[in-house]
């Protein structure tokens, strides 16, 4: 479409020019008839055909030199408004939107690429002030915890009960902001391609197993039955970050699953790939919610509990990990009937 407008405009231009050259010989050639025919000055038809194309020339010169006072106006109008449009994009005004109509042609994709950008850059804006938001909210809430609680360790009536408890809570709280402290880092480190990504080959089943067994305590406590089908599989991939993929999906399993539970390991390879799936029977994740649990500090309005704790930075590093690793992780889910996450990867040869 594009190729056949440029066409369509470089011949109406070329006919424009041969118009008006014809145009201007043509009134050349009756002016200088009519005042050779009223004067009589010229014997010579070599003469007046030369004297006729000069003067030609000079009306064709004419015509071009309106045209482009008239079109550097038409000009300084655009520029203006592009220009414009610029400087207020540098001032921090991303809600530029310049009017695309016939009126730029040439500049059309000038400006449409002009507000594109100032499409972009008003998200990531919104993205910014988004996250700062965010940010300063999950520090602030387990700050002022820990504030109120140390001050009420101030209180020498307290029993030793209710002081061990206070304690528990200002170590979970400054657990809790060291972990997000953590994981920011890990993000910004992982986006901004500075983390080490040095590949290894190492048995995928025998981390999976180790981890569940590492993560005992917390499912004996809730009485969870963990099954795990693990086929014996040699993976190259970054261990810690892997690890951090199969520790994270595992404490959500943990944390959303009800006393009496069960969650389920499976390690398989299909068409070359490695799949694994952690399946658990907790209280599921709404339709609405499953879109966005990937983003950051996004929490399902059953994890916005004082029990459920987290900073929902967890499954957003799940995803940017496996995108590192060139896979991808997909989540089904229904309230009440458990999630399931299935993260797909690469399988290479040592």
């Amino acid at each position: 479409m594009k190729m056949l407008k440029s066409i369509a405009q470089h011949t109406l231009m070329f006919i424009a020019f041969f118009g008006a050259a014809a145009l201007s010989w043509t009134a050349a050639y009756f002016l200088m008839n009519k005042l050779n025919a009223a004067w009589g000055w010229l014997n010579s038809e070599y003469a007046l055909q030369l004297i006729t194309v000069l003067v030609g020339l000079v009306i064709l010169m004419l015509i071009f030199l309106l045209f482009s006072i008239f079109f550097r106006g038409w000009e300084r109008v655009v520029y203006k408004s592009i220009i414009d449009g610029i400087r207020r994009i540098s001032k921090g005004d991303f809600n530029v939107v310049l009017e695309q109509n016939r009126e730029y042609r040439e500049f059309g994709e000038i400006v449409e690429s002009i507000n594109e950008m100032a499409s972009e850059l008003s998200q990531m804006e919104t993205m910014r002030q988004d996250f700062i938001s965010n940010v300063s909210h999950e520090i602030q809430s387990p700050l002022t915890s820990i504030r109120g609680f140390a001050l009420a360790l101030q209180d020498e009536t307290l029993s030793v009960e209710s002081r061990k408890h206070y304690i528990d809570i200002i170590v979970a709280e400054s657990t809790r902001v060291s972990g997000l402290s953590d994981n920011l880092l890990k993000l910004s480190a992982l986006e901004s391609g500075n983390f080490p990504f040095e590949t290894q080959f190492y048995r995928l089943d025998k981390q999976l197993r180790d981890m569940v067994l590492a993560s005992e305590p917390q499912w004996l406590e809730k009485n969870i039955e963990v099954e795990a089908e693990l086929e014996e599989v040699k993976f190259s991939a970054v261990k810690d970050l892997m690890s951090q993929v199969w520790t994270n999906l595992l404490h959500n399993s943990i944390k959303f699953t009800p006393q009496n539970g069960c969650i389920h390991f499976k390690l398989r390879t299909v068409n070359g790939r490695v799949e694994v799936e952690i399946q658990d029977s907790g209280i599921g994740i709404s339709e609405e919610d499953l879109p966005r649990i990937f983003d950051r500090f996004y929490k399902a309005d059953k994890a916005r509990t004082a029990s459920g704790g987290g900073s929902g930075l967890g499954l957003s590093l799940v995803k940017k990990i496996v995108e590192l690793h060139e896979g991808k992780v997909t989540v089904t889910s229904r309230p009440g009937e458990g999630t399931a996450f299935i993260v797909s990867l690469p399988m290479q040869m040592e």
